[in-house]
């Protein structure tokens, strides 16, 4: 039986799938403060979010992580599957760069300092995309 997953795939798969998973792993032992930051910034961007409590907020984003983090490290998902996950995930992480003040330059979507690690997170958004326009035009093609 063939795995759903092309050999190629399976470098970015796992290096994103490691990365989602470790993020939300450190995000199920964060203290109240880190929470309430998270949040925070989590509701400037999305303010219905501010109607969730934050270690709530904190232990859901954590299940996604995880959840998304396992769905790229599992080669019997298939990876167009996978990839619309991670460029839905990573979409949502760019729209907290766009609408947070401060995290781009004046005028320009060159980050700050601050918004430096939230614009890396565009590498996320690159590889969910690929994975599913390689899904896309390799239907009914031969490999």
């Amino acid at each position: 039986m063939a795995l759903p997953v092309q050999v190629h795939h399976l470098p970015p798969r796992l290096i994103a799938g490691a990365y989602m998973a470790n993020s939300g792993i450190s995000k199920l032992k964060v203290d109240d403060e880190t929470a309430k930051m998270l949040h925070g910034m989590a509701a400037t961007a999305y303010p219905f979010i501010g109607k969730v409590d934050p270690q709530t907020f904190l232990r859901v984003l954590a299940a996604g992580e995880i959840t998304l983090g396992a769905t790229l490290l599992l080669p019997v998902i298939p990876t167009g599957l996978a990839g619309l996950g991670l460029a839905g995930f990573s979409a949502g992480l760019l729209g907290l760069y766009l609408r947070i003040p401060g995290m781009r330059q004046e005028g320009s979507l060159r980050p700050t300092h601050q918004g430096t690690p939230l614009a890396k997170d565009a590498w996320l958004f690159g590889i969910g995309l690929s994975f599913v326009v390689d899904a896309l035009t390799s239907r009914g093609r031969s490999d």
